[in-house]
């Protein structure tokens, strides 16, 4: 069966998932990692992104927006700011999300550095959550409108 990986993602409320897979993808600031077995000792920071695991079972994509990957002797944790399995992704409601945060980014012609910051990692989640939902309904055949 060969070399697996422990893999954990984390939030701070609560373990999202946990499984082994023989591959994992996923959006660090320098781009995108892949981590295999054995793969050497590696720490970086987590941007907002799709994470993509490949397990027995088959694959699994999460939409994360941030945080840190720590990955030590075949043990992969990611602790996310935020993370959601795609297939649990209220697509209606990212839409909506991403609307709202769209619109207060126009309004506030007068904002500082660091709330336009926040108002672009709330856009950029939302898209992050939009794209890795519409991905997953389209490879498990679900039918977009």
């Amino acid at each position: 069966m060969g070399s697996r990986i422990k893999f954990k993602i984390v939030t701070p409320e609560k373990t999202v998932f946990e499984a082994e897979v023989f591959q994992a993808t996923l959006p660090v600031t320098d781009g995108e990692v892949t981590i295999l077995p054995n793969h050497r000792s590696y720490i970086a920071s987590l941007k907002a992104g799709e994470v993509c695991l490949k397990s027995d079972a088959g694959d699994v994509c999460l939409a994360v927006s941030g945080g840190f990957i720590e990955f030590n002797q075949n043990n992969l944790v990611v602790l996310a700011d935020t993370a959601e399995r795609a297939e649990e992704i209220d697509l209606a409601r990212a839409e909506e999300a991403r609307i709202r945060a769209e619109e207060l980014k126009k309004e506030k012609i007068e904002m500082d550095d660091s709330e336009y910051a926040r108002v672009a990692a709330a856009v950029e989640k939302e898209m992050t959550r939009i794209r890795v939902a519409k991905k997953h309904r389209t490879v498990t055949g679900m039918h977009l409108d």
